[in-house]
């Protein structure tokens, strides 16, 4: 089997500086990408020739079709593109700017198609590849005073979702990672806090508190959380989506439990909006 090639988005922290170490340990072929390389300088492989250190804007037009033929002139292929880079928000909507909303949308949805959609044409060529979007337990639910990260992340899976049925044909698998509560710089450098309302501050105060003591004190291992992902995507049947922590997992499985009651308590009221078969076969007539 051949050397897998990694393309992985903010790839200077967090998430995606996990994987990236986790795929050079391995011995994988590793493209790193940040908007400011310079940090990426901390990184060190065993071979110069398995990493390739290459600017990334994912909102700047041109710099994702840039680094992917980087990728590929280095490497002669991605097989594995991870869309990593994102940023969260907290606050309530109407505490949340236009401006910042717009710009959450751009990282977290509209970046990850501008780097899948310059990677797909060399996939799709070697009918072979993984795109790998990492969401989030935010992705499946939300809570009050996430509104606009989870609305980014629940677009990035319905557009996933899609993805997925239109590339399967082409040998390109598509999974969604699901991550709960992870011991990255996420909650400190990567979150940004609205403005307060004093509407709104029994409301999303919890929320607030929350994610700023949460910093330093998550369960989930982020070197565990590569591995995972790793052995995901070698399976024979790798998963549409993938939860990455206990929470996740059971937060998600208590959001589906929920929505299938749901869906029993009110499936008569449901069924009950179908046309009548009288009205279908145009036997009744209006009344003037």
């Amino acid at each position: 089997m051949t050397t897998p090639t990694w393309f992985i988005t903010g790839a200077s922290s967090g998430f995606g500086l996990a994987f990236t170490q986790y795929a050079l340990t391995r011995g994988y072929k590793v493209v790193a990408t940040a908007r400011n390389p310079a940090k990426l300088d901390q990184l060190e492989a065993p071979s110069s020739s398995q990493l390739l250190i290459h600017k990334l804007d994912v909102t700047k037009a041109g710099d994702a079709d840039q680094a992917v033929a980087a990728a590929v002139k280095r490497f002669g292929r991605v097989d594995v593109l991870i869309n990593n880079a994102g940023y969260g928000i907290v606050g309530a909507l109407e505490e949340t700017s236009d401006s910042e909303l717009r710009a959450q949308m751009e990282t977290n949805f509209f970046g990850a198609i501008n780097v899948t959609k310059a990677v797909l044409p060399s996939m799709r060529t070697q009918r072979a590849g993984a795109i790998v979007n990492i969401s989030s337990l935010g992705g499946q639910l939300s809570f009050g005073g996430f509104s606009a990260y989870s609305a980014s992340k629940f677009a990035l899976e319905g557009m996933s979702e899609a993805l997925a049925a239109e590339v399967a044909a082409f040998g390109i698998k598509v999974m969604i990672v699901e991550p709960g509560a992870f011991r990255t710089g996420f909650a400190s450098d990567a979150m940004r806090h609205m403005p307060m309302m004093d509407a709104y501050h029994d409301v999303i105060g919890g929320t607030r508190d929350f994610a700023h003591g949460m910093n330093g004190t998550q369960e989930g291992d982020p070197a565990k959380a590569a591995l995972a992902i790793d052995a995901a995507l070698r399976s024979d049947k790798t998963p549409l989506r993938l939860q990455l922590g206990t929470d996740a997992v059971s937060s998600i499985r208590a959001h589906a439990e929920q929505l299938l009651k749901d869906l029993a308590d009110w499936e008569p009221v449901a069924n009950a909006t179908r046309v009548d078969a009288a009205a279908a076969s145009g036997s009744l007539k209006p009344q003037i």
